[in-house]
């Protein structure tokens, strides 16, 4: 479950760096991929942090990669790839960030 729900990029790009790594690491469950894609900041669009974010996918080791997917519900992988834990990512940094502004806080 993602806490940090439609937060939009510009507040994700200011964020305490513990409450964005917190962030990044409920939508991918690594700890090393959410670090270095947080110390990346701040993101430009959208659109960056998702190419960013399959990059360091692919930058994981075998072991990361396999506790990724160890974090995701089975029932959201089709099977144990990287392609399905990049969907999977991806599907959870668009629900993190929500519309372009984010939601306003309360």
């Amino acid at each position: 479950m993602l806490i940090h729900r439609g937060i939009g990029l510009d507040r994700f790009n200011t964020l305490p760096r513990a409450r964005a790594v917190h962030a990044l690491f409920a939508c991918c469950g690594n700890v090393t991929w959410a670090v270095t894609l947080v110390d990346a900041r701040p993101y430009a669009d959208r659109d960056k942090l998702l190419a960013e974010a399959d990059l360091e996918l692919l930058a994981l080791s075998q072991t990361d990669l396999d506790r990724a997917l160890d974090a995701v519900p089975a029932e959201q992988l089709s099977g144990r790839t990287i392609t399905e834990l990049a969907r999977v990512t991806r599907e959870r940094i668009d629900r993190m960030l929500g519309p372009a502004e984010g939601y306003p806080e309360y």
